[in-house]
């Protein structure tokens, strides 16, 4: 049945069901039972008045009646048939063709099939994001070891004391100390894998609170104009209520990146900063940050994440940076095109940013090369020192930070070495014979 033949079965279909005779729909609407009779077997087509007649007579909308109006539900009814294929169980294939009589004739049927295939296919979008994150998500791997870690002791001690008798009062006493205190690290590892696992639903599905914080950056263009205003803005309220920020660990990582952002933006102001780092970079000039950084007074690692969270201008690229704390993980990335930071797993080890991890204080500037067609080069400036270089007492935590600028766009001095290639991770990348390699690459050569 064509879709011009909705309109007609549907007043049909909807006369019927209220238990209306042709005549009597067709005096209550002003038209003859004979046009009626035309209408509903889809043999003229109802002007747009008549619609409105009918409709009232009906007490219904007359958008109802459009012969455009069950097109979204005539498509939900064939995805609905093709995704279920019931003829494998009751032998029975759907009627694919008749989707659009089904709709004019049982609309109340027609939406009860509808709601549910959209049920199941948001059911399915869920068990996808939770096999996702259950495969992947760090945290919730970590968290479930620590569980299982606990367990195991708490089983190990309590079978020691059940199988010897004659164990010291000493030794009881430890024991005993021991369980305590692995019972007491189990429940605070379940509680804490129940208190994560129960933010899901409010979550935007992404595995760690970091790579939320990183998903809200990126909304903002890595630029939060709040941290330009001299007064101190009131970065709980500016977190609270953002989408991408679900969770309460997000948005406290949220806060502690606001306040060191608006230190780097008063250090390096925008109406100071921006007229020097465009005269720098016009005019086929040498990108030299070493110049920036002594120009303002500020450290190199300063001065990349100012650069790397400027708003966009006419002139100024978009700067790539990636921060690693001492034991190589990354803890900020804000990627460029063609330079990818990756999410799961360690990055490639012959990344500017690790060789300046082991010589602090030291900078570390490549030409870095990613292998493709044309392979896509950029200019890295590292560095790396203390978090609080002013800490005298360890534990000293170190930091490095990479700022990643298009070889094109960023010409440095440097520009005449031979280019480094690297990778993202070693798992996907194509350079087979790389010294650096961990683990063989799924990718072919």
């Amino acid at each position: 049945m064509p879709k011009s033949a909705l309109s007609g079965t549907r007043i049909r279909a909807l006369r019927t069901a209220r238990r209306l005779g042709q005549a009597d729909l067709a005096r209550m609407a002003g038209v003859s039972p004979s046009y009626l009779n035309l209408i509903e077997h889809n043999r003229r087509r109802a002007s747009p008045r008549i619609i409105e007649a009918i409709a009232g007579a009906l007490q219904i909308s007359p958008e109802t009646l459009d012969e455009r109006a069950g097109d979204a539900q005539v498509e939900a009814l064939r995805a609905a048939a093709a995704r279920a294929h019931p003829a494998s169980v009751t032998g029975t294939a759907p009627e694919i063709d008749r989707a659009e009589e089904l709709t004019g004739r049982f609309p109340g049927w027609a939406a009860l099939i509808t709601q549910l295939h959209t049920a199941t296919e948001t059911q399915d979008r869920t068990i996808e994001r939770l096999s996702d994150r259950m495969a992947h998500d760090p945290n919730l791997s970590e968290a479930l070891h620590e569980i299982v870690s606990a367990v195991t002791a708490v089983q190990s001690t309590a079978a020691i004391l059940a199988e010897s008798e004659d164990l010291e009062p000493e030794w009881r006493a430890r024991f005993h100390r021991n369980i305590h205190q692995d019972s007491v690290r189990l429940a605070n590892a379940a509680e804490a894998l129940v208190a994560f696992l129960d933010t899901f639903g409010e979550e935007t599905g992404l595995a760690a609170p970091q790579e939320e914080l990183e998903s809200w950056l990126e909304h903002q263009g890595f630029h939060v104009a709040a941290i330009e205003h001299p007064a101190s803005p009131d970065w709980n309220a500016l977190t609270s209520g953002q989408a991408e920020l679900a969770s309460a660990a997000a948005r406290t990582l949220a806060v502690s990146w606001l306040d060191r952002a608006r230190v780097d933006a008063q250090a390096l102001p925008l109406a100071q900063l921006m007229p020097v780092l465009m005269a720098m970079l016009g005019g086929g000039g040498v990108f030299a940050p070493e110049v920036l950084a002594r120009q303002f007074g500020v450290s190199l690692a300063q001065l990349f994440r100012r650069l790397a969270t400027l708003p966009s201008a006419p002139g100024v690229p978009r700067f790539g940076l990636a921060v690693c704390d001492g034991s190589g993980t990354l803890t900020f990335r804000r990627p460029v095109d063609g330079f990818q930071l990756p999410r799961f797993g360690g990055a490639c080890p012959l990344w500017p940013l690790y060789e300046a991890l082991g010589q602090p204080d030291r900078p570390v500037r490549a030409l870095v090369e990613f292998a493709g067609r044309p392979p896509a080069r950029f200019v890295a400036h590292a560095i790396a020192g203390a978090r609080d270089p002013l800490r005298f007492d360890p534990p000293h935590v170190w930091e490095a930070s990479m700022l990643v600028t298009p070889a094109l766009v960023a010409a440095t001095s440097g520009d005449s070495a031979e280019p480094r290639g690297v990778g993202t991770s070693c798992r996907v990348c194509p350079r087979m014979d790389c010294p650096a390699r961990r683990e063989p690459s799924i990718v072919a050569g």
